[in-house]
């Protein structure tokens, strides 16, 4: 599956001030690595966002915004927001802005033995 190219340099100009981001594909996507955790994601149209647990039910009453069920079931703390949800440059650093809060204190993912 391919990913949205322009949403990928919309996000890319959004961390351009950060250190420590790492582009991955990964799940038919692209994702984004910030200090070794994933935060950001894009899997075809849509933007997925990394977020606090404690506020998942309220970010999940925006407009655009909706569970990530990528494996098939509702991921808590992960979302996925279409292009109504983050049209102009406010809403993107909206959800980007929720994604880097959760990243500080977000664990990262255990290294798999090679």
């Amino acid at each position: 599956m391919a990913y949205n190219e322009q949403l990928a340099d919309r996000i890319r100009q959004s961390l351009s001030a950060l250190k420590d981001v790492e582009e991955k594909k990964m799940m038919g996507g692209l994702t984004f690595m910030i200090k070794g955790k994933m935060c950001l994601g894009i899997v075809g149209d849509e933007l997925m966002c990394r977020i606090d647990p404690a506020i998942y039910e309220q970010a999940l009453g925006r407009k655009g915004c909706r569970e990530m069920d990528f494996t098939g079931r509702p991921m808590p703390g992960y979302v996925f927001v279409n292009e109504s949800g983050m049209k102009s440059s406010k809403d993107l650093a909206y959800w980007t802005g929720l994604a880097l809060e959760f990243n500080k204190k977000a664990k990262a993912s255990k290294k798999r033995k090679a």
